[in-house]
This record gives C-alpha cells, sequence and structure tokens, in this order.
C-alpha cells in the first residue's frame, strides 16, 4: 500500500474512513489513471488533491455498495 495515499488520507480528515481494500483500491485507480506507481504519481503532481478526493469518495461509495450487496444476499 501506497505510503503517500496513507499520509494525504490523514491529512484530509479521511483515513478512517477507509478499509485496507478501500486504500488498496485506491492506490489501484491512481496508478490506472496514471500509469505510473501512486506515490510517484503523488510525488509528480500528477493527481490533484481535487482529483484525489474525488477517487477516495469514488471507492467509498463503491465499497458501500458492495457491502449493501453482500447484506442483501446473506
Amino acid at each position: 500500500m501506497s505510503r503517500l495515499v496513507r499520509e494525504w488520507l490523514m491529512r484530509l480528515g479521511l483515513y478512517h474512513l477507509t478499509t485496507h481494500e478501500d486504500r488498496e483500491e485506491i492506490d489501484r485507480e491512481i496508478e490506472a489513471r496514471t500509469g505510473l506507481y501512486c506515490d510517484d504519481a503523488i510525488r509528480k503532481g500528477l493527481v490533484s488533491q481535487e482529483e484525489f478526493e474525488k477517487i477516495v469518495w469514488s471507492v467509498l461509495k463503491h465499497g458501500k455498495r458492495r457491502k449493501e450487496v453482500l447484506v442483501e444476499v446473506v
């Protein structure tokens, strides 16, 4: 998992909202969008704070839907 993703989440007060799996998904999304390892992309300024927050909320929303579906199935 990315060290910088963890730092940004903490700085923005969003870390406590994410699970380990959410943070890994955030890493993957940054890597997919930039074509670089997520720490490198953040270090090079290829991900703005605004874009980072959009990615985080997208992952959180997707995770919530995934959990709701699991509850419905069980």
